[in-house]
């Protein structure tokens, strides 16, 4: 029998503290009064089952078990993206629903936290000595940046060895590099477009988006002609501010923005096609030209790829127009090879073109693990022990903490090939079955990072 078996008999236990930690709305960015409160019920709990514990500066902490040998690491975050609209249950109460286990953070990524408190107290009940020091991190600014981890390292070294249950199995070694960048004008110079608002999170695509318009009447027929011809759904209402069109699409992860569908940028399309940039101004002029419902960065020159990784990514994630502001946020995702340097040139070029300023919100450096690192076989081993067969290494256009490991990590788990979550959209889900097998197989790495000799 594995040793990732003994998780089991905790299950009761693991769901009763889900559905509480579930219901911290903890969305980074917005309410960190619910992230640290989602980072002390963790650590509480440590403290509980007879764990040592850090807080660093409330925004990261740590459950330690063992001392000595090689310091080891199992990264996780508490945030969360906002919940947005269209769920079947209550987002922050944790549902269990024909097999399967609803709320915002179960599969991203407090399901996967709060199995590795659980996998200590497993390895420390059942009395195993360990050669290592093995801890369980948390994060609560991995949505929005990581500066959480930026703050933890600081004060804290970095585990000579480590993964992140915070993606797919098998074993990510390689992740894109990811440029986040607001784009933006001062005020708002467009004559017919009022507002337009779109989107809370630049790492997810907005599946709706709204714009109020103060135009004529045959303006109002021009666009209604123009939506019945797009695919994008279009909704149109006369108020006493103008007219308001709302715009419905589809919320996916900015990883794989081909996977929704961006209201914003369909919106602006609908706009543009009946408008002159001088009406809607260079925010809409920038995005018509050089984005518009594109997902590869074709039209801003910046369409590349790699064989390591796969293909560059570009998502529209917000828009906020009005009176006082114009800005947009982009987040691009590009190959591992490349110099973000390069990718960053060509959009300020675009921009420019536009007469915007560009910030940068964030950029985090690629990944690329060897594939023969200890981490990698260790994990290997780990997952054929539960499994019965040996995981697929890959690379993933995600960001996870692994790349803040100085390349001694990697993500691992939670979600099957064979499952769904819906992470970053509505209903956000993850089978309850495979929830435990993911939890057998990360005690099982835990369990060999905590026992193993890596000298």
């Amino acid at each position: 029998m594995s040793f990732g078996k003994n998780i089991l008999k905790y299950k009761d236990d693991i769901l009763k503290d889900l559905s509480t930690l579930i219901s911290f709305q903890s969305i980074s960015g917005e309410q960190p009064e619910e992230c640290v409160k989602a980072l002390n019920f963790m650590l509480d709990k440590a403290e509980e089952f007879g764990l040592k514990t850090k807080n660093i500066d409330n925004i990261a902490g740590h459950a330690e078990l063992g001392k000595g040998g090689s310091l080891c690491g199992v990264l996780t975050h508490l945030d969360v993206v906002p919940a947005g609209n269209n769920w079947d249950t209550i987002p922050f109460d944790l549902t269990r629903k024909e097999g399967r286990l609803f709320g915002r953070g179960v599969a991203d990524d407090k399901g996967a936290a709060l199995i590795t408190l659980y996998c200590l107290k497993a390895l420390k009940d059942s009395g195993v000595k360990g050669k290592n020091t093995l801890r369980a991190i948390y994060g609560t600014d991995e949505e929005v940046g990581m500066k959480d981890m930026e703050a933890y390292f600081e004060r804290e070294e970095v585990p000579e060895y480590s993964f992140t249950p915070d993606s797919e199995y098998g074993i990510c070694r390689c992740e894109k590099g990811i440029l986040q960048l607001e784009i933006y004008e001062e005020g708002h110079t467009g004559s017919t477009l009022n507002e337009l608002h779109s989107g809370k999170a630049v790492n997810v695509v907005p599946a709706t988006a709204y714009a109020l318009l103060d135009c004529s009447e045959n303006d109002d027929h021009q666009l209604l002609r123009f939506a019945d011809a797009m695919e994008n759904k279009f909704e149109f209402h006369y108020t006493i501010d103008g007219l308001m069109i709302i715009s419905q699409g589809r919320a996916s992860h900015a990883c794989e923005p081909e996977k929704g569908v961006n209201a914003a940028t369909a919106l602006v399309e609908l706009l543009s096609s009946n408008f002159n940039y001088q009406q809607l101004g260079p925010i809409c002029s920038f995005l018509n030209s050089a984005v518009g419902m594109e997902t590869n960065g074709n039209s801003m020159g910046i369409k590349m790829r790699d064989s390591i990784s796969g293909p560059l990514t570009v998502n529209v994630g917000y828009i906020h127009i009005d009176e006082g502001e114009a800005k947009i946020g982009i987040d691009i995702r590009y190959p591992a090879s490349i110099d973000g340097s390069i990718v960053l040139y060509r959009v300020k070029k675009a921009a420019e073109n536009e007469g915007l300023s560009v910030k940068i919100l964030n950029h985090s450096k690629p990944l690329n693990i060897d594939e023969n690192a200890p981490i990698i076989s260790l994990l290997k081993s780990s997952y054929k022990e539960v499994m019965g067969e040996e995981p697929e290494l890959y690379s993933t256009g995600g960001g996870t903490y692994a790349r803040m490991l100085d390349n001694k990590g990697v993500a691992f788990g939670p979600l099957f090939k064979d499952d769904y979550s819906n992470m970053h959209n509505s209903n956000e889900s993850l089978d309850e079955e495979k929830f435990m097998k993911h939890a057998e197989i990360c005690l099982e790495a835990m369990y060999r990072m905590f026992t193993g000799d890596f000298n």
